[in-house]
């Protein structure tokens, strides 16, 4: 068994060490190799990553940052049976790939298995949130998407089309699940810890502006995009909650414009929309233990709503297009 450990960075000199060194340590007597896809990082993390065996696979122009296109670029240049995906700011735990290799060789439906990610850093309201809710991210067993990364097979990736959408600025790992379980495969989350994640330390004020910046805020529009005239394209519409939550927030805007509008008292409809907005507030709040995750919950609508039409008619290209890049650091490689 043999397995290709994509790492995916982007300006990750803090923790890009130690992940190489996780990842080296949990391919243990497994054959494999570890491959660094970076999306043009202008920090030390090539430089850092070079002192390892490993292979540097790095974008160059027209390709542009992306959380699809690092995924892909990292598949493009790997040659073994198994892929494992993780971030530039992950450990993996040592022992997790014989136990998911196992599982994948036991249950020949599955084309991927994950576990647990654990949050280290859940100061910041985003990964707080992350850990305290019963989603995706926290249940085990059979999962439509494998978020935070895991193991998968190449052969089902190959029937898919591709790893990851190269268009795409979030989300490609609900891109990935849906186009694998419309060919039939399953995916699975052990429950076990897969890797310790080291997030943002940023405030989540300004991780939610960041994200617009880069466009990640962008991924679900992109998605609908992709997805648009697929067979398994009303299945996401039914598998996406975003949308019905997005919805309700367009009806809140709508609502909100007609007040001001149409209500000849002006002070009357700012008033009302303010006290709309205070309620919502004050319910989510409840909702989420505390007046600071309440407006920061509330805040994000607002910024996820504003960015899905600006996604959905973003230009696409072919998203299996091959990625231009250009091999950094290649160790000498024993033959596959």
């Amino acid at each position: 068994m043999a397995v290709s450990i994509i790492i995916k960075t982007l300006n990750e000199e803090k923790r890009i060490a130690a992940t190489i060194e996780s990842a080296l340590a949990a391919l243990g007597d497994l054959q494999g190799e570890v491959v660094i896809a970076d999306s043009g990082s202008s920090d030390r993390t090539v430089e850092i990553a070079s002192g390892y065996p490993v292979v540097i696979a790095q974008i160059v122009a027209p390709a542009r940052p992306s959380c699809g296109i690092g995924p892909q670029l990292g598949f493009q240049h790997s040659r073994h049976e198994y892929i494992c995906l993780i971030d530039g700011d992950m450990l993996v735990d040592a022992s997790f790939l014989d136990a998911a290799i196992r599982f994948l060789v036991e249950n020949p439906a599955v084309a991927g298995v994950t576990g647990h990610v654990e949050e280290m850093q859940v100061s910041n309201l985003e990964y707080a949130r992350r850990v305290q809710r019963n989603g995706p991210e926290n249940r085990t067993g059979p999962i439509d998407r494998m978020n935070g990364g895991g193991l998968y097979r190449r052969s089902a990736i190959e029937q898919a089309g591709y790893l990851s959408d190269r268009n795409l600025h979030g989300h490609e790992e609900i891109d990935l699940g849906i186009r694998l379980r419309s060919r039939g495969w399953k995916l699975h989350r052990l429950d076990r810890r897969f890797v310790q994640h080291f997030g943002h330390t940023l405030n989540s004020y300004r991780l939610l502006t960041r994200r617009w910046k880069n466009k990640y805020l962008h991924g679900v529009g992109e998605l609908l995009r992709a997805s648009l005239g697929k067979p398994y394209f009303f299945q996401l519409l039914r598998e996406l909650p975003e949308l019905k939550l997005w919805s309700a927030v367009y009806l809140w805007w709508g609502l909100s414009i007609a007040i001001l509008l149409f209500l000849p008292d002006k002070a009357l409809a700012l008033g009302l929309v303010l006290a709309l907005f205070a309620g919502i507030v004050a319910l989510m709040s409840l909702r989420k233990g505390g007046l600071g995750m309440g407006l920061y919950t509330v805040v994000a609508w607002f910024f996820h709503a504003a960015a899905l039409p600006v996604g959905f008619l973003r230009r696409r290209r072919p998203p299996a297009a091959p990625i231009e890049s250009r091999i950094i650091h290649e160790p000498a490689r024993t033959a596959a």
